[in-house]
């Protein structure tokens, strides 16, 4: 069992809390919503209080995770979006990334988006709407900066971008919570018709002549 002593050594306590945010992980992995502190810190092999010492709360490791899983799937929206490929294959790509992120990890998708269904657990004061809402903000805003350094939408532009990046994301995350809660259809099949409806005016507007392209 960890102590509560500091080791002192450089990089030593950020080394610490990766290693507890990957015992956080397994857990989420396992139950989901219902991810309880006890259940973590038993997962890392410390006490409650040693967890709290370096998250505070669950909303402060609840963060720490959600920064951590939105870190890695917006590198992975970037690099389908910066794919060498025809513009409609690359919002597919897109859309897809996000897709298969939460199908690939559903338990982690309902921790970091709904609240635990158990209302009587310890931590039931715990709102997860709360701290998912700035979660979804994040991917708005860096879409927008995606779509505004890509896409010439005119003298408005950067208005529109942050109108069509939050938009976007809104869609994509009501689309797939729907999808991944019914299962109506194949990812391929939601992807598709999701492209559909963003391909209106996406598809004629032009690049802008000082950015990467799209």
């Amino acid at each position: 069992m960890e102590t509560t002593q500091q080791t002192g050594e450089p990089g030593a306590a950020e080394r610490r809390r990766r290693e507890l945010l990957e015992a956080a992980d397994r857990v989420v992995l396992r139950d989901g919503p219902k991810a309880s502190m006890n259940a973590i810190a038993a997962e890392a092999g410390i006490t409650k209080p040693i967890l709290y010492r370096h998250f505070g709360d669950k909303a402060g490791l609840y963060q720490a995770l959600a920064v951590r899983h939105t870190d890695a799937l917006l590198d992975s929206l970037r690099a389908a979006l910066d794919a060498p490929a025809e513009r409609r294959r690359r919002v597919e790509a897109t859309l897809d990334t996000y897709l298969a992120a939460i199908e690939a990890r559903p338990q982690v998708y309902r921790f970091l988006m709904h609240p635990a269904e158990d209302s009587h657990t310890a931590e039931r004061g715990f709102d997860v709407g709360l701290h998912s809402a700035p979660l979804l903000r994040r991917l708005g805003e860096e879409l927008a900066q995606v779509i505004s350094e890509r896409v010439d939408l005119g003298a408005d532009g950067e208005r529109l971008a942050r109108v069509w990046g939050h938009g976007i994301v809104g869609m994509m995350h009501a689309a797939g919570d729907w999808w991944l809660g019914e299962r109506p259809c194949d990812r391929a099949d939601l992807v598709a018709a999701l492209t559909d409806l963003l391909w209106g005016r996406l598809a004629t507007a032009g690049n802008r002549k000082d950015g990467p392209g799209f």
